[in-house]
C-alpha cells in the first residue's frame, strides 16, 4: 500500500446544502494512518440544482438516465474551479447524490456518472461506493464507520448530524454503525415552509413548545425499535414522518421544537454510556439542537473545529477512495449487514 496519497471527497447529503470538497492527504505508517485536510469548501446549490435534485426520484428512466451525466458533468466542472491552482489529486473519491435508496430490494442510486467526471477532470475517479454492498445483501450504509475506525479512533462514538442522525463506535471488537433517526433534513423540510433554507441559530424552535403528544407519536415510530444494522433514506421521511407532520393541527414552531426534543431523545436512547462523543455534519452549529442532545446524552460532547465539522464525510470519503484504489476493505459487514466485508467502489480511469 503506498504511505502517502493526496485525494479528493466529493460528498452530497440529503439536505441539498451543495457539494462538499474536501482535497486531502493521507499518511500510513507503523502507527496507523493520519490525514491533513489541504483545502475544503461547500459550494451550494442554485435553486434550479435543488429543483433537479427533489424532483429527480419521479423522473422517466431516460430523463434520470441523462440527468446522471449532466450532474456528473456539473460536479466536474465544480471540481476544475476548486482544483484550479491547487495540488492535484491522485484520485478523485465522488459519493454523489443519493436518489433512491431502498437496500430492502436490493437497489440504491446514487447521481453523477463516475465516468464523465473522468472525463471531465483528467483524473481518476472512484464512485458508486454503495452499489456492492447491497450486492452483497448490505444497507449499503453507513460507509463513514471505516473512516471512523481508521481516522478518529480516540474517540468512543462519533455522532453525524446530518440530513439523518447517525452513529459509530466499536463494541466486542466490532464496529457498530447505523443511522438513528431524522435530524437535517426534516428540520429543512419545516424551515422552508416558511421560507427559510434553515432554522438559522435555532430561532424557529425557540418560538415554540414541546407537544407532548406528537412528541409520543414520533418515538413509537417503528423503525426506532428495528435492531441495527438499519439506515434510512428520503423514502421512509415520506412515507412516514412527513404525514404525521401534515395532519398535525400545530403551529409550525411547536412542530420544530418538538423534533428538536425527538431527534435528542433517540440520540440519547443510543448514548448511554459515559466516554467521548464527537459531533459533526450541519447540525454541530444548531445550537439548541446540541443543548438537547447534550442534555438527553451520557457521553461527553466534543465539537471539534469548522473544517471536521463541516467536511468530516468528504474527507472520510476520500480515505474511503484510497482504500479501494488499494483494493482495500472499505465497508464493514457487522455494520452493514452485507454478506461479508467488501470493497466499495467502481474505479473510472482518466
Amino acid at each position: 500500500m503506498k504511505k502517502s496519497i493526496t485525494a479528493l471527497g466529493l460528498m452530497s447529503g440529503t439536505s441539498l446544502d451543495g457539494i462538499d470538497l474536501a482535497l486531502c492527504s493521507f499518511d500510513n505508517n507503523e502507527s496507523g494512518w493520519s490525514f491533513r485536510v489541504e483545502a475544503s469548501e461547500t459550494v451550494p446549490y442554485s435553486a434550479k440544482w435543488k429543483r433537479k435534485l427533489r424532483e429527480a426520484e419521479n423522473s422517466s428512466a431516460q430523463d434520470i438516465l441523462l440527468l446522471h451525466n449532466e450532474y456528473a458533468r456539473y460536479t466536474g466542472e465544480v471540481i476544475n474551479r476548486f482544483l484550479d491552482g491547487k495540488t492535484k489529486p491522485e484520485l478523485i473519491a465522488s459519493h454523489g447524490h443519493t436518489i433512491f435508496h431502498q437496500p430492502e430490494k436490493h437497489f440504491t442510486f446514487q447521481l453523477g456518472n463516475g465516468t464523465v467526471i473522468a472525463a471531465e477532470t483528467g483524473i481518476k475517479t472512484i464512485a458508486d461506493f454503495r452499489n456492492m454492498d447491497v450486492a452483497l445483501g448490505g444497507q449499503g450504509a453507513p460507509l463513514v464507520p471505516m473512516g471512523d475506525r481508521l481516522l478518529f479512533a480516540e474517540y468512543d462514538y462519533c455522532l453525524n448530524l446530518g440530513g439523518f442522525s447517525n452513529i459509530s463506535y466499536e463494541e466486542g471488537g466490532q464496529r457498530i454503525a447505523f443511522d438513528i433517526g431524522p435530524a437535517n433534513i426534516v428540520l429543512n423540510f419545516l424551515s422552508q415552509q416558511v421560507g427559510k433554507e434553515y432554522d438559522r441559530n435555532s430561532l424557529i424552535a425557540q418560538s415554540g413548545k414541546v407537544n407532548i403528544a406528537l412528541l409520543n407519536e414520533l418515538n413509537k415510530l417503528a423503525f426506532y425499535r428495528e435492531k441495527p444494522p438499519k439506515s434510512l433514506g428520503k423514502e421512509w421521511l415520506d412515507s412516514e414522518l412527513i404525514p404525521m407532520l401534515k395532519k398535525s393541527s400545530l403551529t409550525l414552531p411547536d412542530q420544530m421544537r418538538t423534533l428538536y426534543e425527538h431527534i435528542a431523545i433517540q440520540i440519547g436512547e443510543v448514548i448511554r454510556n459515559s466516554g467521548t462523543m464527537l459531533v459533526t455534519g450541519g447540525g454541530a452549529h444548531n445550537p439548541l439542537l446540541m443543548e438537547r442532545i447534550t442534555a438527553c446524552s451520557k457521553a461527553e460532547v466534543i465539537i471539534p473545529q469548522n473544517e471536521i465539522i463541516d467536511f468530516k464525510e468528504a474527507l472520510i470519503f476520500a480515505f474511503l477512495g484510497v482504500l479501494a484504489n488499494e483494493h482495500q476493505i472499505n465497508c464493514l459487514a457487522a455494520v452493514t449487514g452485507a454478506s461479508r466485508d467488501n470493497t466499495g467502489g467502481t474505479i473510472h480511469l482518466s
